[in-house]
């Protein structure tokens, strides 16, 4: 949309997306055919017009097959249409298409982001043991799991204070960043350290290299005692979610860069239609949900255009303990590129099942 724009539209999409508004398309297009490469990744577009609305005929013609469909004017038929195709897009992981409807509306444009991915290592199912009040006043589904890979886990020193990262790998190199920061940090710092991990602009100090004692939030690295020989471990713990949440662009409209594109005076798309366009609404819903197997997640984001006896130890070795037991950020992201997917804060786990014990006799 935004090298379709104009004037103080097309500047806010701009900045916004951080590219000149001439590159958009062409990136735009770069990128989804790098995510359509991506194993476990899958995504769509979607556009619904009324009858009576023209398109621009290059606009339209850039368009992927069969992303062009029809509104047939009637708010309630044309939502449940909405929503078919949103749930076909995402396997059924979300079943809403998060745009309001209205008899002015001529057009919605929507894209789909579904990933998923199995571990690589699987966690066990505990049940979570935490200080954190909120958390520790019903029992929460915990997840463990321990390795020789030591790495995995680091400790960075950002402005905001410290951040402990968790790697935790896909089988598709889809994986799940865990990131748990220091108490007072907010969830933006704490999100936004792991982006500059990624990106370099924080160094790392992995689990190897870390010192003895507490080195980070939710991380000890301590010498234990075994009954034999054994290689330095990573034990982790941490809580299970599965997570829903919907968000209205326009509130965050300087952000997106649709301050202009909502004022419904006047067109602001004359690349998409002579007919004037503005943005009516600007809404996405996401779902993330983390077991002991994998990861799966979906996003759908759409536009709608208006007018987890003692024994002999005499052995030592090297644990490094990881805990997530409080509220905690994570990133999924393609490992190769480092594209974050989807990104989130937990602050309400699993609860830990209740199982029916029937009495064998």
């Amino acid at each position: 949309m935004t090298d379709r724009a104009e004037g103080a539209a097309r500047a806010e999409l701009a900045e916004a997306l951080g590219l000149p508004a001439g590159q958009a398309t062409d990136a735009a297009r770069e990128l989804l055919a790098e995510m359509d490469a991506m194993r476990g990744l899958d995504t769509a577009l979607g556009l619904w017009t009324k009858r009576t609305l023209e398109l621009g005929e290059k606009w339209e013609a850039g368009l992927p097959a069969d992303a062009h469909g029809v509104l047939a004017g009637d708010p309630v038929a044309d939502h449940q249409a909405l929503d078919a195709w949103t749930a076909k897009r995402t396997g059924g992981l979300i079943d809403r298409m998060p745009v309001t409807l209205t008899e002015d509306t001529q057009m919605v444009l929507a894209s789909a982001l579904t990933m998923r991915t199995q571990w690589l290592s699987p966690f066990h199912e505990v049940e979570l043991e935490t200080a954190y009040e909120p958390w520790a006043t019903k029992p929460r589904l915990g997840l463990r799991r321990s390795s020789a890979v030591l790495d995995r886990v680091g400790v960075a020193d950002t402005p905001s204070g410290y951040v402990t990262e968790l790697k935790v790998l896909g089988n598709n190199a889809l994986d799940v960043h865990l990131l748990l920061g220091e108490k007072e940090m907010k969830p933006g710092q704490v999100l936004g350290a792991g982006v500059d991990i990624l990106a370099g602009r924080y160094a790392l100090v992995p689990g190897p290299r870390l010192p003895y004692g507490n080195v980070g939030p939710g991380l000890r690295v301590e010498k234990v005692r075994r009954t034999r020989p054994e290689p330095p471990s990573l034990e982790v713990t941490t809580a299970a979610y599965h997570m829903n949440a919907s968000h209205d662009l326009l509130k965050l409209h300087r952000l997106f860069g649709l301050t202009t594109a909502r004022d419904a005076s006047r067109g602001h798309f004359p690349g998409i239609s002579d007919f004037p366009l503005a943005i009516g609404s600007a809404e996405q819903n996401i779902t993330a949900k983390f077991g002991a197997l994998g990861f799966e997640a979906a996003a759908v984001t759409a536009f709608g255009a208006v007018a987890g006896g003692l024994p002999d130890l005499r052995y030592v070795t090297t644990r490094i303990s990881a805990a997530f037991d409080r509220p905690f950020g994570f990133l999924a992201l393609h490992r190769h590129t480092r594209l974050v997917l989807t990104a989130g804060w937990v602050t309400d786990p699993l609860p830990f099942p209740e199982y029916d014990w029937e009495d064998e006799r």
